[in-house]
């Protein structure tokens, strides 16, 4: 789904040639139906089955938005000369990141491009976020993270955020403690890539609402590869879940199938 920052977070459901507004739905009865048809994201051949959220096989080894270091950013090897697409990654990896603290299911620890803020924010259904920290490349920004994560969690409980709003944090009182934790290891990190490799940051924090009428007591997933149909009255929509009173789906796990919007 497309988001887009407002209070609440508006969002567009891409249908075919198709953009549907989601946040009028809200409080209404939908159904998803999937064909059994799944095109991948990038070539656009047919495929059996999905991976990494849209592709299909050869794409998913091949491809470098597909490799082990987007995961695990720390990992990156471009300047070891074997990336995937090197001008995939001069393009994407070798730009300005981000390192931010966010509040989606608890306090965690996170990257990205300067382009995807707040996207990546509304994608995690993140409630507060602060940047923190701006390096010059995603390998940069993966050691940082790698250095907080030993304090913070790096990962987003999806079934927590998806029960209910977080309890608010003090995110600029959290960077700072976090800051002076690892300050020697961030010190070693400037002190190998070079003085001008971190700069931190003094920014807001930034709120985010999500148009959720109602949260889930107990979470119940639906997988299209096992639900052909998917429908009841949508309570809510928060990151890449829509919220229904029969359950929820992750819509992004499921980029390229075939599916139809009723209601």
């Amino acid at each position: 789904m497309l988001t887009t920052l407002g209070d609440p977070v508006h969002y567009q459901l891409p249908i075919g040639d198709e953009l549907i507004a989601m946040n009028p739905l809200v409080g209404q009865d939908i159904s998803l139906q999937y064909s059994g048809d799944i095109n991948c994201i990038a070539c656009g051949r047919k495929t059996g089955k999905s991976f990494n959220q849209g592709y299909c096989y050869p794409c998913f080894k091949s491809l470098p938005e597909c490799d082990s270091c987007i995961i695990k950013p720390e990992l990156c090897h471009y300047q070891q000369g074997t990336c995937r697409d090197p001008a995939w990654g001069e393009q994407h990896c070798l730009r300005e990141h981000y390192v931010y603290l966010a509040n989606s299911s608890g306090i965690k620890v996170g990257i990205t491009r300067g382009t995807q803020i707040p996207t990546r924010w509304m994608d995690q259904g993140a409630t507060q976020a602060l940047p923190i920290i701006r390096v010059r490349n995603r390998l940069q920004s993966g050691l940082v993270e790698v250095v907080i994560k030993q304090h913070v969690a790096d990962k987003t409980h999806w079934q927590r955020m998806l029960k209910g709003e977080p309890e608010k944090v003090d995110l600029l009182a959290r960077r700072d403690e976090l800051l002076e934790v690892c300050q020697a290891e961030l010190q070693d990190i400037i002190a190998e890539k070079g003085e001008d490799s971190l700069t931190f940051l003094e920014q807001d924090v930034v709120t985010i609402n999500y148009p959720v009428t109602e949260y889930p007591l107990k979470v119940k997933s639906f997988n299209f590869d096992k639900t052909a149909e998917v429908s009841g009255k949508l309570l809510g929509i928060k990151g890449q879940y829509l919220i229904l009173d029969s359950g929820v789906i992750n819509m992004r796990k499921f980029a390229g199938y075939h599916v139809t919007l009723q209601f």
